[in-house]
This record gives C-alpha cells, structure tokens and sequence, in this order.
C-alpha cells in the first residue's frame, strides 16, 4: 500500500509502498477516506517529544472497515469509521475508572507497528494511528462507528481535533452555565473549545489570539468577545470583561509555552486552568505556586478531551445533525493524498482551520 512515510525529522513526506501486515485478534483494517492534519503531526514529524524513525503519522481519520481480526464481532466489513489515537486496554486503573484516553497500558509502536519497509525496516505507527496511509491497521478500541450519512471529509474531525477541544470543555473542565471561559488559542482545537463552551451555556466564551483573521472566526464559533494576544492590556480587557473577577475557566489549546505563561493571570479565585496544547518536551512554562494556593486555583490536564468513544461521538454526531455543531466550517483546505505536502505547509503557515487529506475512492 502506499504510505506517506516520515524518514527525516523536518523534512518532507515521502509518498511510497509499505507493507502492511494483516490485523491480528482485536485489530481492525480500515481503508482511509479522509484524515485530517493536526498540529500533533507536525510536532512529530518535527521530533517535538523525541521518537523514530522511518514513521508515518496522521491520526485524524475516517473510513471503511475492510478487514476484521479474530475476536472484534461488534463490526463488520463495510461500516463507516472514525480511526482515533485512543487505543485502550480497558482494564488498567484509568480504562476501569472510565478515562481510556490515557490507558496505562504502554504500547510499543515499533516493535509492535504493523507497518514494515519494503527491506523489512519496522515503521514506526505515529501516534498509534498511522493514518497518512491508504489502509490502517489498529486497535478495536481505536475504532468507532459513524453514520454512513456524514462526510468522511467533516467526520474524520471527530476523531482528534474536535473531541479534544469539545472534551476539554464538557468533559475535563465540566464549564457551568452562566460561567465564563478563556479560550487562548483559536486554531482548529481551539474554535472547538469555543463551540463547546457555547453549546454548555457559558455565559462569555472570550477568545484570546495573535491573529486577528482567527478572532473572526471565534466568533462565528461562539465566542462572545475576543482579545488580542498581542496587546499590552489582555489581562486588563480580561478583568474588565468578567466584573474584575477573571474567568472560572482558562483553557489552553495551543502548544506554546508563552500562553501557558500568561494563562494564570486569567484565573479567577477558584478558577481552573485546563491544559489542553501540547508544547514541545522541552518547553517549560513558571508560575506562582502561592497564587494557586492563596486563591484556591486549580491546574488540570486533558488528554483526547478524556473522550469516551462510545458515550461522545453519538452524541457530537446528534449535535451535528442538529446544526448546533459545526464540522464542516472547520474544513479549510481539501486536499488528494498527492498533494499532503502542501496541506501540512499550509498549515504549518497557520493559515488553516483543518486541512483534510483525501484518499482516492472517497465517498465509496
């Protein structure tokens, strides 16, 4: 099959045959239609959090069942799909207390990768998934049934994009009525957040950005105000915005440790700071740890939205049929497999929402 495989950090994707190795019990093979690039991709292929390589990546993804291993009877040949980067054991202390977004379970994407160079050179399954690829095979528990009636070009959102900005929201954050939110960070994980926020009742959704095109499209996704990162005065736009309390949550939803700096002086008392973007390893944010004690303030991470695959997609799907999610707004570019390396050129420019890879026999 042909993969768009990784064999240099900071370099170009590769357009080659790989093998792929039939799935084994509790795998399923799914023929991709559609997968989106998100910034985890490019920190990857950039060795952000170290790794090996030949690799391929993407993770963001939709398609076709196509081949079923023993013991998945739950699925059958033909269902449409989303392919996601959890992959739960479903018995460890966190699948068991119901947060299989971080299973604890290790998985070797190596030694175990069910891809191999044509010489026989393991290829690495970048982040479990390995969806830059016409076929894939993964976990069950990474696989979930959609609709037939949804673009795998919008559907294949679900799988990263969308559940972990919504996620962090509903799910990790559990954002009031009434309360008010700081999104900083208004890219494709961001709107996300901001769409969340709004669909949860928040009484202000304020997003925060350096770039005013971004900002504009807050707003379309729910934000009741915007601020520019940039300027000398947001903590003060902030306060002013919320009666000088701060808000009752900050999410953070970009990669960049300066936001992660500035973040806390959005807080209010009792406020929580959600940490949703993920910096590269070596990156390193300072706060005042006697200002989160002294003011009850609180620091949570969200990994994946701490999705539950079964419980949320149904339900970010109903959501979407009721026109109160947007999917396809997000889409920004389309672009065929052949031309992967310019989607993820435009957006490392950040001039995207989500640019979308599509795979010849879409739509099939």
């Amino acid at each position: 099959m042909r993969a768009a495989v990784c064999r240099a950090f900071d370099a170009s994707l590769e357009i080659a045959d790989i093998d792929l190795r039939p799935p084994g019990p509790g795998e399923i093979e799914v023929a991709i239609a559609a997968c989106a690039v998100c910034h985890s991709d490019l920190h990857a292929m950039d060795g952000a959090w170290g790794g090996y390589l030949p690799a391929v990546y993407g993770h963001e993804a939709a398609g076709h069942v196509t081949a079923i291993g023993e013991g998945s009877t739950d699925i059958a040949k033909g269902d449409p799909v989303l392919v996601t980067p959890i992959r739960a054991c479903g018995a460890c202390p966190s699948c068991a207390g119901g947060h299989p977004a971080t299973c604890e379970t290790p998985y070797d994407r190596v030694g175990d990768s069910p891809l191999r160079d044509r010489d026989g050179t393991p290829v690495e399954q970048g982040i479990s998934a390995a969806a830059f690829a016409e076929r894939v095979v993964v976990d069950r528990s990474q696989v979930q049934r959609i609709p037939a009636d949804i673009g795998m070009d919008a559907a294949c959102l679900l799988s990263c994009g969308v559940i972990t900005g919504f996620g962090a929201v509903t799910n990790t954050a559990s954002v009031k009525p009434g309360s008010d939110v700081v999104v900083a960070g208004a890219g494709g994980v961001g709107l996300n957040s901001i769409q969340g926020a709004a669909i949860a009742g928040a009484a202000r959704v304020i997003a925060v950005d350096p770039v005013p095109e971004k900002l504009d499209a807050a707003r379309e996704f729910g934000a009741t105000d915007v601020v520019l990162a940039t300027d000398d005065d947001v903590e003060h736009q902030i306060g002013k915005l919320t009666g000088g309390r701060g808000a009752d949550t900050v999410l953070v939803t970009v990669g960049a440790a300066d936001a992660y700096r500035q973040a806390p002086r959005f807080l209010a008392p009792r406020g929580q700071l959600i940490a949703v973007g993920m910096p590269p390893a070596d990156a390193l944010a300072e706060w005042s740890p006697g200002d989160f004690s002294y003011l009850g303030q609180g620091i949570q991470g969200s990994c994946l939205g701490d999705t539950v695959l079964s419980r949320d997609i149904p339900f970010l799907v109903e959501l979407y049929r009721q026109g109160r999610l947007k999917l396809d707004e997000l889409v920004t570019g389309r672009y065929p497999f052949a031309r992967i390396n310019d989607a993820i050129g435009d957006t490392r420019a950040g001039r995207s929402r989500r640019n979308v890879i599509l795979f010849d026999g879409y739509g099939r």
